[in-house]
């Protein structure tokens, strides 16, 4: 069993610290946060003992989990690092790409393992897709939410766009060629709607939007690629796959209803596939996959490198849409 201990119990970390407690292989020995307000809340119901001292912690354990501001994560990575302990972020994995580089420096130097909390990467709509051979060639993403302050201290690529920039970088196997944004600033100082296109080498492009001033809540995702159409839905937690068959195709699935369609090819088949997908705590289900990977030392499912390229990516982003605020202006 591998000894873990918090930073930062805030709204999230509350649920980090749940589900640590219910999770076999791993032993929660305390938390630290300067807020005694939520010091005290998680002592009170979870029972959990608060560390006045975060070095005392991080030698106390195995894995530090940081749940805090983005500001403090470079910091409080970096100390756990260097005293050879692995370390679960939460996204974004830094608030600069110089920092983020120099825990990429320390993780080699000190051999330890760093996971970084793309938590949609454990959603069952995406999971559903393990088995699914995916070469995408268009990738349209919505990432729509009601306002909520909690987020306006960061761009909305920082607070939302990231989620869908590590699927879209996980899934397309090529780099990226150019980069077009627009963001527009409507209750915050920084972009709060954004539309970014990206062009791959390979010559996928993906289309994603984000916003944090919808009126509804919305995270789909669509891939499109030479043998299918498949819809990924993060709220909803489902997956549809359509495939395309030509007459006579020894691929066409047998025993399953096909919808026929008629084209200037000739017939084709439609086959419409709803994979099946299993309910899951999604952070327990990432903080699991973290200990099992240091367990059997094996790589983490979203690597410190991940993190970063997503971050750098985002920053590339934000760059984009700076230039293009200033272009408007002048």
């Amino acid at each position: 069993m591998l000894k873990i201990g918090v930073l930062g119990v805030g709204h999230l970390g509350k649920i980090h610290v749940k589900c640590i407690q219910q999770t076999d292989c791993l032993e929660l020995v305390g938390f630290y946060d300067p807020n005694d307000e939520n010091a005290a809340q998680v002592i009170e119901n979870q029972g959990v003992r608060r560390f006045d001292d975060v070095n005392e912690l991080i030698h106390a354990v195995d894995i530090i989990d940081i749940v805090t501001p983005t500001l403090t994560h470079f910091e409080l990575a970096l100390q756990a690092i260097q005293h050879g302990k692995h370390v679960f972020i939460e996204k974004p994995l830094t608030n600069t790409i110089a920092e983020a580089e120099q825990l990429l420096e320390a993780c080699a130097i000190h051999q330890v393992k760093v996971q970084v909390g793309h938590v949609e990467r454990f959603n069952p709509a995406l999971l559903a897709l393990e088995n699914t051979k995916i070469e995408p060639m268009f990738i349209e993403a919505h990432r729509l939410a009601v306002f909520n302050p909690r987020g306006t201290d960061v761009s909305v690529i920082l607070d939302l766009m990231i989620h869908d920039l590590d699927i879209v970088l996980s899934l397309v196997d090529s780099e990226v060629k150019n980069v077009y944004a627009n963001g527009v600033s409507v209750v915050s100082d920084t972009p709060d709607i954004a539309n970014v296109r990206l062009e791959f080498e390979n010559g996928c492009v993906a289309n994603l939007t984000a916003s944090r001033i919808s009126m509804k809540q919305m995270r789909k995702v669509r891939l499109f690629q030479q043998d299918a159409y498949i819809s990924l839905d993060f709220l909803e937690k489902n997956t549809q796959v359509i495939r395309l068959y030509d007459e006579g195709s020894p691929h066409i699935p047998k025993d399953v209803p096909l919808m026929d369609l008629q084209t200037n090819d000739g017939k084709k088949h439609i086959h419409i596939h709803m994979p099946k997908t299993e309910p899951v705590n999604a952070i327990q289900m990432e903080l699991e996959t973290f200990a099992d990977s240091i367990l059997k030392n094996k790589p983490t499912r979203v690597s410190i490198e991940d993190g970063y390229h997503a971050l750098k990516m985002a920053y590339r982003i934000i760059e984009t849409i700076g230039n293009q605020t200033t272009l408007n202006k002048i």
